[in-house]
């Protein structure tokens, strides 16, 4: 797969007519007051800026999806949405690259993507009511169970991973410690993907809990690794239908959430045989479903 120019490798790299690519944070003036004191400082900001997905195939392009998100690996967060709604696989992403084309403003050059396909286009119905989502995690993603079950199967429940109480414990912080741009705005939400020993494999942030999930999944992909059930998520924030729908399509078991889950969120954990694990933090946490992974 030829991925053209990294955002994570390029931070300066220019297009003509664009003078600097936008990043992770963006720097403004406040006043604080505190203490009934007030004071004038610079402060961080997390960059929320949309992202237009397109798809081509030959000669045919069509967008498939313009999301909120904080710029930076654009290409994962490509890759891993078309993934997760079940337009693309590793194997049928030729490149990815961002968009030159004379039709998009320089200034936005940045901001459009487009993923050449083996391959006809795919069959994009279900994405027709999709094409504008916000940074908010909800269902913007396929909008049904029925969707899913055509093309996930449930996870085997001898899956053999199981983890104690005590690491899970010790998820939540370490998530934190490796979130660089959280740290500067305190601002996003984070993605992380551990070892079941616990050991940080790879984390990825953005303003939406479900844009963090397709980053990592895109970089899963990009990488050529196999389907990603030996490994435990940790989400920031809530789990959603949306955040498990992802999780599934990679082959997650495990999901755990600092915050609590939707129902529909628990539905789909129970149908399709996953951990979901909420309210993680301080030493205690809530199992909705796949409690056998847990160990007493």
């Amino acid at each position: 797969m030829s991925r053209g120019p990294d955002p994570h490798d390029l931070a300066d790299a220019l297009l003509p007519g664009v003078a600097r690519r936008p990043g992770p944070s963006t720097r403004t003036r406040v006043r604080e007051v505190a203490g009934g004191v007030a004071r004038d400082r610079r402060d961080d900001l997390a960059t929320e800026e949309p992202l237009e997905i397109r798809v081509q195939a030959g000669e045919a392009r069509r967008t498939v999806a313009i999301t909120m998100r904080t710029p930076g690996a654009d290409f994962e967060l490509a890759a891993g949405f078309l993934h997760g709604e079940g337009l693309a696989s590793a194997g049928e992403i030729v490149s990815i690259a961002y968009c030159t084309d004379e039709d998009v403003a320089p200034e936005a050059r940045y901001n459009t993507v487009t993923v050449r396909l083996r391959g006809p286009l795919p069959d994009l119905p279900s994405l027709e009511r999709h094409f504008v989502t916000s940074s908010a995690c909800g269902v913007c993603g396929t909008a049904s169970l029925d969707a899913l079950r055509d093309r996930c199967a449930p996870l085997p429940p001898g899956d053999g991973l199981r983890v104690s109480p005590d690491l899970l414990y010790g998820l939540p912080h370490r998530l934190r410690q490796a979130q660089g741009v959280f740290g500067k705005t305190g601002g996003l939400h984070a993605a992380g993907l551990f070892t079941p020993d616990g050991g940080l494999v790879a984390l990825r942030e953005d303003v939406g809990r479900h844009n963090a999930l397709d980053k990592l999944v895109g970089w899963a992909l990009m990488n050529g690794l196999p389907p990603l059930g030996g490994h435990i998520l940790v989400v920031s924030g809530r789990s959603s239908y949306e955040i498990m729908q992802k999780a599934l399509g990679a082959g997650i078991a495990i999901v755990c959430a600092v915050s609590a889950p939707s129902s529909l969120a628990v539905d789909l954990a129970r149908e399709f045989g996953m951990t979901l694990v909420g309210f993680l933090r301080e030493e205690r946490f809530n199992i909705y479903s796949g409690a056998e992974r847990v160990t007493a």
